[in-house]
């Protein structure tokens, strides 16, 4: 593909063709795809991407694939304007990026895996394969069923049961690990090693990566083709975040927009925290912790990509906040009877951090801030019981009605 130069290691330096290998043999370095932004240049417009298909694809220009094999229907998500969370914070133009309704599987996760499934397709891969803290998995095994492929998914064998189920009804085989993620990352890096999978997450990983850069390319185009002037993410690996930094500052490169000054936010639960930790310290690197948060979907204790996510908060003039189980529930539940959107922990931790800055001056009152919403909320509905209102039981009968719930309004 002339629009992709190849891999190149983020820590050396050193190139690569572009092939599924995703660490650097010289330094152990993690690997990232390049691309020829004059030759993209010659061929993307604003025009053209509108004209595209109203998916993750109106970008293909932009993207490591060649041809979409996988996720068709994955990406262009809404974004809505919070005006009711808008009030509550004192924000005139916030926004919601909402990837809770996205296709199939309802997380940002099918964005990063309409990617890598596409580009195994593209290698010749008969089986994929990944270590999950439940969104992949779902997400994966949708696609390997889509695309007709032999698919393997490995989760910590602690995880929500509403995620372990969203996964086996696609028939993968699912393999659940005695461990954290960390300890399931591990193991799936030695199986990588010994035979020849798709790993999305590990030896696919520069491509996977690189489905993020679109909620970035859509946010831009929903909002007039402007960049917003803060972004607030959840941060789990990092890479999330230094992906939506990275598009942001590719749309600019290829001359889609003009102007770049966004400000980019993590959000991380306090029981695992360790970028935020790590911000909070001027440290230039991570100290690893064991993950204890009902967070799940975010609880990565030796994230791969934090120091990135550090880089990159720091050279948009950005910050990190945490936020604590109980307001992480609350961010969710703040969310719905604002804005009717129910997102899973990851998002109430989005929004938790959301409130945090906002309640501290982090943001102008005019100033266009975007929140990214990553996951839905039924994924997660035990982290409800006991914080939400409870049914009023009646008899049926109009004098039960009116003497249980008429005294009531």
């Amino acid at each position: 593909m002339a629009k992709v130069k190849g891999l190149r290691c983020r820590e050396c330096g050193k190139e690569y063709p572009a092939e599924p290998i995703h660490v650097c043999e010289f330094c152990f370095g993690p690997l990232e795809v390049v691309y020829d932004y004059e030759e993209i240049k010659k061929n993307i417009s604003r025009e053209k991407i509108e004209r595209g298909p109203k998916s993750l694809w109106r970008y293909i220009d932009i993207l490591p694939v060649e041809e979409p094999k996988v996720g068709l229907t994955a990406g262009y998500t809404p974004l809505k304007k919070a005006e009711n969370l808008g009030k509550v914070l004192g924000l005139k133009n916030l926004y919601i990026k909402d990837d809770s309704v996205n296709h199939p599987t309802l997380s940002f996760k099918d964005r990063v895996v309409s990617v890598a499934l596409s580009k195994a397709v593209e290698f010749g891969f008969d089986t994929a394969a990944c270590a999950s803290t439940g969104n992949l998995a779902n997400s994966v095994a949708a696609h390997c069923a889509q695309a007709g492929l032999n698919c393997f998914v490995f989760i910590p064998a602690n995880l929500e049961s509403q995620k372990i189920y969203g996964s086996l009804v696609f028939s993968p085989t699912v393999v659940a690990v005695e461990g954290t993620y960390d300890d399931v990352n591990r193991l799936c890096s030695e199986i990588a090693n010994e035979l020849y999978w798709a790993f999305v997450n590990i030896n696919i990983r520069p491509y996977y990566a690189e489905g993020s850069k679109t909620l970035a390319f859509e946010v831009v185009e929903q909002l007039g083709w402007r960049a917003p002037d803060a972004v607030v993410a959840p941060a789990a690996s990092g890479s999330l975040i230094t992906k939506i930094w990275k598009g942001l500052k590719e749309l600019k490169l290829v001359g889609l927009i003009d102007e770049m000054n966004t400000r980019v936010y993590g959000a991380q639960a306090e029981g695992c925290s360790p970028i935020a930790q790590a911000w909070r310290e001027g440290r230039d690197y991570i100290k690893p912790v064991k993950p204890n948060t009902i967070a799940k979907s975010i609880a990565i204790g030796n994230p791969a990509d934090g120091i990135y996510a550090l880089q990159v908060t720091k050279e948009s003039r950005g910050d990190w906040e945490t936020a604590t189980d109980e307001e992480i529930i609350e961010g969710i539940k703040l969310l719905a009877e604002t804005e009717g959107i129910f997102t899973e922990t990851a998002g109430g931790t989005t929004i938790a951090v959301l409130k945090k800055l906002a309640e501290r001056g982090a943001f102008k009152e005019d100033e266009v801030v975007v929140a990214y919403i990553t996951g839905n909320g039924y994924k997660t509905l035990e982290v409800l019981e006991g914080h939400v209102k409870e049914t009023i039981r009646i008899k049926p009968t109009l004098s039960d009605f009116k003497e249980k719930i008429l005294v009531r309004v």
